[in-house]
């Protein structure tokens, strides 16, 4: 005799049920997660935030900043110690027992969970796409403003497309052939309105090197970037011959497309980046330092994260298998557990080789998400069968 199917009331209430339990329990696992890495993050920054005589409101700051990096890097591992404690609790408390013989399948728990997990997921791809981006970039400007020695900064390098820079004089020499101007800036101060040490190199369509100049200053202003400290070099070539002209010039604007954000951009080692940016990086309308397949792997992993989060809640739903005599004394929560990491750890994999342009953006991201739901719901079909 079949038990008898759950009506619809009721099963409002369990939607509810179960989404306020998981809400709550990767929120206190979410909560828990960042306390220990922003412990972490502030024994190494702690010392050079004394430094700069920043205290407890320099502290306080890099916390508040820092907090949605860690937050989105925290959430899927929440989600998945959060499932792993409700079930495990509801199957302690013979709460799964009463609700199989109500009628509901595992799958029907997944689907009771699907809702909230699609919130997590879409507050995940929020907060990546917007939220971290504009807060990383925030603390990145605040660390730059307040560090009294910017000399200690990294440089980089960017291009400019051909016909929107110039600094060198003499611009009646520049030949229809010029192609793109090579930028190198030794460092950044203020927020990156300030840079020092910067070396262009103007090129033609070929890669033949033009002019060569070197200023010790830029300053961004109303009008844009001024130039001061300028030392050029001059290539010009004459049938056979090919001579180098040097001349100090006094300051001139720099028409560098580039503004502050952008230079404060390029001079971190990773900086989050909003779908918008992505495409527009994508299509060389942004400065980046990072690669093509770097950013589409990128793009397709965020609009992922909600059905990577129903994975997890898959992986660790084999716990509702626990017999209740058993209790905590099982080691099936461990095993869900590792599945879960291990899971994270293949997606970082698939990752890093999409980074590094040896697989394509969705070939980076999506196998990983099949390979696992596959094996979760085999291991479910297996336990249901027995």
């Amino acid at each position: 005799m079949t038990a008898p199917a759950i009506s619809h009331g009721p099963r409002r209430v369990l939607l509810c049920y179960f989404s306020k339990s998981l809400f709550s329990r990767t929120a206190m696992c979410c909560g828990i997660l960042i306390a220990l890495m922003e412990i972490l993050a502030l024994l190494e920054q702690m010392t050079p935030i004394l430094k700069r005589h920043l205290g407890i409101k320099g502290v306080l700051t890099y916390m508040v900043l820092h907090l949605p990096a860690m937050l989105q890097t925290a959430l899927p591992l929440s989600v998945l110690i959060g499932g792993l404690v409700l079930f495990t609790q509801m199957t302690v408390s013979s709460e799964v027992a009463i609700l199989r013989a109500s009628g509901l399948s595992p799958f029907g728990f997944l689907k009771k969970l699907m809702p909230a997990a699609c919130i997590l997921g879409l507050f995940g791809v929020l907060l990546e796409d917007q939220i971290t981006p504009r807060s990383e970039l925030a603390l990145a400007a605040w660390w730059n403003r307040t560090n009294p020695v910017p000399s200690n900064g990294r440089s980089f390098w960017f291009h400019v497309p051909a016909g929107q820079a110039s600094a060198c004089v003499d611009l009646a020499a520049r030949t229809p052939k010029t192609g793109s101007e090579l930028a190198h800036v030794g460092y950044i101060a203020r927020a990156g309105k300030e840079a020092f040490n910067i070396d262009l190199y103007d090129r033609t369509m070929d890669g033949h090197l033009l002019r060569t100049l070197h200023a010790a200053h830029a300053e961004h202003g109303p009008h844009g970037w001024t130039l001061s400290g300028i030392h050029c070099v001059t290539i010009s070539f004459a049938d056979l011959d090919t001579t180098a002209n040097e001349k100090d010039t006094p300051d001139t604007p720099w028409t560098n497309p580039f503004g502050p954000q952008d230079m404060l951009r390029l001079s971190l080692d990773s900086s989050p980046l909003s779908s918008g940016m992505i495409l527009k990086a994508l299509h060389g309308q942004l400065a980046t330092n990072q690669t093509p397949g770097f950013l589409r792997a990128s793009l397709f992993e965020r609009f992922l994260r909600p059905l990577a989060l129903i994975v997890m809640l898959l992986l660790a739903m084999p716990v509702i298998y626990i017999p209740p005599r058993t209790g905590l004394k099982s080691w099936l929560p461990v095993w869900c557990l590792g599945a879960g990491l291990l899971f994270i750890i293949v997606q970082g994999m698939f990752r890093a080789m999409g980074n590094a342009g040896l697989l394509p953006a969705p070939v980076a991201t999506v196998p990983g998400l099949i390979i696992f739901a596959l094996a979760a719901g085999t291991a479910l079909l297996r336990n249901e069968d027995k």
